[in-house]
């Protein structure tokens, strides 16, 4: 099995870099990192960066996960290649781009993007936001599937996510404490469903609901608090139709609980994905 450690960045495609960066500061609240001729670097903690945005298809999105052992970055190309899959041993410019030591780029069942990366750079600079929108870090991804149960043993048996909790046949599933680090949504479709900040408290998505309310973008889901993980939740569209999560307060299950803890079966209802009565404006939730 191969040992992830956590979600490190989001590669997203765009046609138009300068809206998508100017959102992703001015609206998001990340901090660019830096730009190069065909990316520009965005970060929200002590990462390199968390977000690239490149000039390319929007439909060109990719996942970078972090492996736990970084001598293990060729014997995980050997267990997935052994299993079928293809595997682009990244070439030394690519590694340069996404600023890691080393990674191998797959695929999902679905199709979804995937890189395993070892020994990802950290940054010596604070991340101190473009906005004060009290981001403390970016904390997970959720990918759409064409087949969730298919897609949950790829993850859980080959890679070393956890379920933490169902929602009917979504899976929540963590590589880390965090209650998750990734969730599959049905789709007809790859991509990724949306792209989570945490911030530090309640306060920080209000103020962002009525920041982002002023400014006329699309809030698609809260504010609420999930039924799952227990955070408070605001999910709002950004450029090329990405959606953005703030969130706070979600469940951790440390390494004490792992050995007693079992997830839960919710069904797919309103009030399991928010039970403060917030209804979703997104085709994956409905």
């Amino acid at each position: 099995m191969i040992k992830l450690f956590d979600v490190r960045y989001v590669r997203l495609g765009t046609a138009n870099r300068e809206l998508a960066t100017k959102f992703a500061t001015e609206i998001v609240g990340l901090d660019i990192a830096r730009v190069e001729s065909t990316a520009t670097y965005l970060k929200s903690d002590h990462r390199d960066h968390t977000l690239c945005y490149f000039d390319g298809d929007p439909s060109d999105q990719t996942v970078g996960w972090e492996l736990w052992d970084p001598n293990d970055l060729e014997s995980a190309a050997a267990e997935l290649e052994q299993k079928g899959y293809a595997v682009h041993r990244g070439t030394k410019e690519e590694c340069e781009q996404r600023a890691v030591r080393g990674f191998i780029n797959l695929k999902d069942p679905t199709g979804n993007s995937l890189d395993i990366v070892a020994r990802p750079y950290d940054s010596s600079l604070r991340y101190h936001g473009s906005r004060d929108a009290g981001i403390t870090g970016f904390n997970h991804a959720a990918l759409c599937s064409t087949d969730p149960e298919r897609d949950e043993k790829f993850w859980t048996q080959i890679l070393n996510a956890r379920v933490s909790d169902w929602i009917a046949h979504v899976p929540l599933m963590r590589v880390s404490s965090t209650h998750h680090s990734l969730a599959l949504f049905p789709d007809t479709k790859k991509g990724i469903q949306h792209i989570n900040h945490q911030v530090a408290s309640v306060d920080d998505i209000m103020k962002s609901y009525y920041f982002l309310l002023e400014r006329n973008i699309p809030i698609k889901f809260g504010p609420g608090r999930h039924a799952t993980s227990g955070a408070m939740f605001l999910y709002f569209e950004g450029p090329d139709g990405v959606i953005f999560e703030y969130s706070h307060g979600v469940r951790e299950i440390t390494p004490e609980q792992e050995a007693t803890y079992r997830p839960r079966q919710f069904p797919f209802e309103n009030a399991s994905l928010c039970y403060w009565g917030a209804k979703p404006n997104m085709s994956q939730f409905k």
